[in-house]
């Protein structure tokens, strides 16, 4: 049945630049978006992420400004390594993490988000990546995130990617059920799971996505791929292949008012991506 809330389109911040939190969410509200996905370190201009510089102070002057924009933080975007090959850098990079997780609430958030990794430091694709040693490697600090989100009473949301350990729908249906914990839930992005291999078979990959996993996904992100010369890339939502409409009719039936983050998009395009994903929307009643 479709549900009579809002279907709620945001951005994520750093698309429209690395600004104060006020310039950000001004813009953000001026094209009529209602969420953002914030990465500190790419969005806000003049802070340097590291492990110990948040605060509550500061999350809250960072939050702030888009509270009173009406702009929903929907997620932290914190996308470190978490199979980074140094031990001690990998360290570092979960413990900014949990700094993220800890403080979470005091940006008005309770989501922070990531993917889950590569064995090459610079996060580039890697045939490894597909093994069983980068998937344990990848639970086991996905476990160890997700035992500091129970702690703050916050989630971990995870992003699979064909080129990650979790590629396909049923290796995220694994993650989640070997972490066993409800404070680990899905951020949906139905084009990372598909690739110049597997487009064709797109409605099965997101049926199965939705089959496996569904109720765990707390984020949808939005945006749209083209094949061109042999080439599979990325694109913003409405100017590719992606059946939107499975995606939409989803959202539309069995999560109301969840947020919706574009990606591939900017200030002077975001608002048409807003206007398609909304039509398509408003076709699935």
């Amino acid at each position: 049945m479709r549900s009579s809330l809002p279907i709620r389109i945001g951005v994520r911040a750093h698309d429209f630049g690395c600004l104060s939190a006020g310039e950000l969410a001004a813009k953000i509200a001026a094209k009529n978006l209602v969420c953002t996905q914030l990465a500190l370190g790419k969005a806000i201009a003049g802070l340097s992420m590291k492990p110990g510089i948040l605060n509550p102070g500061l999350a809250f002057e960072i939050g702030e400004p888009f509270h009173r924009q009406g702009v929903q933080i929907a997620v932290l975007g914190c996308y470190v390594n978490p199979i980074h090959p140094d031990p001690a850098t990998r360290q570092m990079l979960l413990q900014l993490f949990k700094d993220h997780l800890r403080y979470a609430r005091d940006f008005g958030n309770g989501l922070v988000a990531l993917e889950t990794g590569s064995v090459n430091a610079d996060y580039s694709p890697h045939p490894d990546n597909h093994s069983e040693t980068a998937f344990q490697q990848s639970l086991a600090s996905i476990a160890e995130l997700v035992a500091a989100a129970e702690t703050f009473g916050v989630i971990v949301g995870i992003e699979a990617v064909t080129s990650h350990p979790v590629s396909t729908p049923h290796k995220m249906k694994r993650m989640l059920d070997s972490v066993a914990s409800h404070n680990l839930q899905v951020v949906f992005d139905p084009v990372n799971l598909l690739s110049h291999d597997n487009w064709h078979e797109q409605e099965r990959v997101i049926g199965e996505s939705f089959e496996l996993f569904g109720d765990r996904i707390a984020i949808i992100h939005a945006k749209d791929f083209v094949v061109a010369n042999g080439q599979f890339t990325f694109a913003r939502a409405g100017l590719g292949k992606l059946r939107h409409d499975l995606v939409m009719k989803f959202a539309v039936e069995e999560k109301p008012a969840i947020s919706i983050v574009l990606e591939d998009t900017n200030e002077q395009t975001a608002q048409e991506s807003r206007e398609f994903l909304r039509h398509v929307a408003d076709q699935c009643s």
